[in-house]
C-alpha cells in the first residue's frame, strides 16, 4: 500500500497531471470549430489544435517536474522526447479524436498518464464539451470529477454494450473490424465513438461493459488502461496476456466473466495484433 511521501507525491502527480489535461481542453475548445487539418497518414488527421494542445501538456509538465520525460502522439520527429532516459515517462494524446474535432462532433478528448519503470501511476482523461475528467492512482481507484466509478457488472456478451476501435486506415482483413463482424451479432450492440481514450473512460465508469482495439498506440490508451484496473475491470492484451505498458492494444471488459467470453472469440478467429 502506498503511504507517507509516496502518497504525497502521487497526490502531486495526480494534481498536476488534471492541470495539465484541463489546460490541453481550454485550448482545445477555444479553437473548437475553427482548425484546418492535414493528413499525416492515410484517413489520419491532425489540427494545429493537437500540437498547441500538447505543447501546453509538455510545457506544465516539464515546469513541475524538469526531470521527467514526456512523450507524445504529436511529437515532431526532429525532437526527440525529452530526458529520453528519465525514470518517470509521461504519455500524452493531446486531441484524442480529432477526426471528430475537425468535423465539430463533440466526442473528443485529452489523455495523459505518468509511469515510472513500466508501471503506471496516475492518468487522468478529460472531455473538455462535458466537462467531465476520468481520473485513477494506482491502488486507489477510478474517479469522476472526484467522485468514485466502478466498471459494471455485466458478465455476458448478450447483455453487454461493447465499444469498438478501428484502426485509422480499414481494410476488410484488419482483426477490429472480422471482431467486430462477430460481435454485433453476439451483443446486446456495439458503439465506435472516435476516441479510445473515452471508449476506455465509459468502460470504467460502467456505460460501456467492454472493448478492444489491435490498433491504438500507448498514448490513446495509457490513461484509460489505469482506470479500468482501478475501476474493476480486466485488462489484458488482444490475446488475453498481461498488458504491457508500452502497447497501445487491448481487450478490456467489466468482468471476469466478460473478459473469458471475449477472448474465446477472439481465439476463435486467430486474431493477433497487429500494431
Amino acid at each position: 500500500m502506498t503511504t507517507g511521501r509516496t502518497q504525497l507525491e502521487l497526490e502531486s502527480y495526480l494534481e498536476v497531471c488534471e492541470s495539465a489535461v484541463r489546460l490541453a481542453g481550454a485550448v482545445l475548445l477555444d479553437r473548437f470549430g475553427r482548425v484546418s487539418a492535414r493528413k499525416k497518414g492515410p484517413s489520419d488527421l491532425v489540427t494545429e489544435a493537437d500540437l498547441a494542445a500538447q505543447e501546453v501538456v509538455r510545457q506544465t509538465i516539464l515546469e513541475a517536474f524538469p526531470e521527467h520525460s514526456l512523450v507524445g502522439e504529436e511529437d515532431p520527429p526532429d525532437r526527440p522526447p525529452s530526458q529520453t532516459h528519465a525514470e518517470f515517462r509521461w504519455i500524452v494524446d493531446p486531441l484524442d479524436g480529432t477526426t471528430n474535432y475537425v468535423h465539430q462532433v463533440p466526442f473528443f478528448s485529452v489523455s495523459l498518464a505518468l509511469e515510472r519503470r513500466g508501471e503506471l501511476l496516475v492518468g487522468a482523461i478529460y472531455n473538455p464539451i462535458s466537462g467531465e475528467c476520468f481520473s485513477a492512482v494506482t491502488q486507489q481507484g477510478a474517479f469522476l470529477n472526484g467522485a468514485r466509478i466502478r466498471t459494471s457488472g455485466i458478465r455476458t456478451l448478450s447483455d453487454a454494450l461493447i465499444v469498438a476501435g478501428f484502426p485509422a486506415a480499414v481494410t476488410p482483413d484488419v482483426p477490429d473490424l472480422r471482431l467486430f463482424n462477430e460481435i454485433v451479432l453476439a451483443s446486446q450492440s456495439v458503439r465506435r465513438t472516435g476516441s479510445a481514450a473515452l471508449n476506455l473512460a465509459y468502460v470504467a465508469a460502467g456505460r460501456f461493459d467492454a472493448g478492444w482495439s489491435f490498433s491504438t498506440k500507448v498514448w490513446d490508451v495509457a490513461a484509460g488502461i489505469l482506470l479500468i484496473g482501478e475501476a474493476g475491470g480486466v485488462v489484458t492484451s488482444p490475446e488475453g496476456s498481461k498488458h504491457a505498458t508500452s502497447s497501445g492494444t487491448f481487450l478490456v471488459a467489466a468482468t471476469p466473466e466478460l473478459h473469458r467470453e471475449l477472448l474465446a472469440m477472439v481465439r476463435r478467429l486467430g486474431l493477433r495484433d497487429v500494431s
